[in-house]
């Protein structure tokens, strides 16, 4: 049997390599969900006037995020505010409606043959819910094997032996791999996607809450994990939480965003002790604190609005203790306002 640390894949470093060109790069990407992706039977209803065209979500709003070697960028903000939909981006499962996603130094969408497919296979996802996320007709040896076998990274007489070393990476016993999904565990589920986009060799990961819906014991297990694989094969991470102390646990960069906008980019140290953004140091405020003795708890107010309809200028005016008039007309643009720290913010505008 392969040994797992007999991969192919060379180890990388377990930090962040500076000034490296980023894996992926998304310069300036918007998407919108509504009546341009109507099919074609709701397009005969409409011009029919049977039917209305779908209302446009405005899902993400000229965001810009870029990912280096071996580092690992947390991806915060309320539900609702696009976190997904920019990872569905990064990994190449949706495209922009306007903006570029480049992998390499190369826009995704004007790629073509087998410089489309290793850009695929590059960056891969793990997703929140393990169970949907696997074919329910499928043993998991099918399951962690099919993708590197189907990109000629491995022959059928290895098949087998790499399958195990996937799993066994993954801290699941090879001899569980011609089970069923549904006779695992939601820990092992997660493990069981984890080899399967380890099978094919990626440089990055992209986690959507991939441990928001495991016990307090098993995400810790899963978290080491990951940070394990970080050390070992040099992976980078866009990690997408809402849970802060996870955030601060893994990452070296945080970003934040607010309906559909990155309102602050800061390394994750810089980040927690000196937010710039009233709504990054909102959610700070509510991180319970056991230094002291009567905590008092003091949530957000309002709520977050709809991206059916987003406010005018600053969309985060409405519920900031900080609004001035102008920022109810004009949108703030991401600044520097220290080393490697931007804020989207009005308060800032004269540093």
């Amino acid at each position: 049997m392969i040994h797992p640390t007999a991969h192919t894949q060379a180890a990388g470093p377990a930090t962040p390599t500076a000034g490296a060109a980023p894996i992926v790069d998304l310069r300036a990407v918007s998407k919108r969900f509504g009546h341009a992706n109507d099919g074609i039977l709701e397009r005969v209803l409409q011009r029919a006037r049977l039917a209305r065209p779908s209302p446009v979500t405005h899902a993400l709003d000229e965001v810009d995020l870029l990912v280096r070697p071996s580092e690992v960028v947390g991806l915060v903000g309320e539900s609702g505010c696009g976190k997904s939909t920019l990872g569905r981006l990064a990994v190449g499962l949706d495209a922009p409606t306007s903006g570029q996603v480049l992998v390499d130094g190369r826009d995704r969408q004007t790629l073509q043959g087998p410089a489309r497919s290793s850009a695929a296979l590059d960056i891969q996802m793990i997703f929140q819910d393990a169970y949907a996320s696997l074919n329910p007709r499928l043993r998991v040896d099918r399951i962690v094997g099919e993708g590197a076998r189907l990109n000629g990274l491995l022959g059928e007489s290895d098949y087998d032996d790499y399958v195990c070393a996937q799993l066994e990476r993954a801290g699941l016993d090879p001899a569980l791999r011609h089970r069923y999904p549904h006779q695992f565990s939601g820990g092992q589920r997660q493990r069981i996607g984890i080899a399967r986009a380890l099978a094919v060799r990626p440089r990055m990961l992209v986690c959507d809450e991939a441990v928001a819906a495991l016990d307090v014991s098993i995400q810790a297990q899963v978290l080491n994990l990951f940070m394990d694989l970080r050390d070992e094969l040099g992976l980078a991470y866009l990690f997408i939480s809402h849970d802060l102390s996870v955030i601060r646990h893994l990452s070296d960069r945080v970003v934040v965003m607010y309906l559909g906008r990155v309102v602050e980019s800061a390394p994750v140290e810089a980040l927690f002790s000196g937010a710039a953004h009233p709504y990054t140091q909102a959610l700070l405020a509510q991180i319970p604190k056991l230094s002291t003795r009567h905590t008092r708890f003091a949530p957000l107010q309002g709520e977050i609005p709809s991206p059916l309809a987003p406010p005018s200028g600053c969309h985060f005016h409405p519920r900031c203790p900080q609004a001035m008039p102008r920022c109810r007309s004009e949108a703030p643009r991401l600044r520097g306002i220290a080393i490697r720290h931007e804020a989207a913010c009005h308060l800032h505008d004269g540093r």
